[in-house]
């Protein structure tokens, strides 16, 4: 089986790798400690809310 990339414009390779290096190099956003927050991922990046087994969308 061939690699798909390989079927791929020269640019499109370089626009892919490119993309492959910001995605390395990137951080997260610089957000200050939330007191009395919930854990986990930011809910607010998946467009809903969840508390207690139950998702909101709001």
């Amino acid at each position: 089986m061939t690699d798909p990339k390989q079927d791929l414009p020269a640019a499109a390779r370089r626009a892919l790798a490119e993309a492959e290096t910001r995605r390395k190099t990137a951080t997260g956003p610089d957000l200050p400690p939330e007191l009395g927050g919930r854990d986990g991922p930011e809910p607010v990046r998946y467009g809903d809310w969840e508390r207690k087994g139950i998702a909101v969308d709001f």
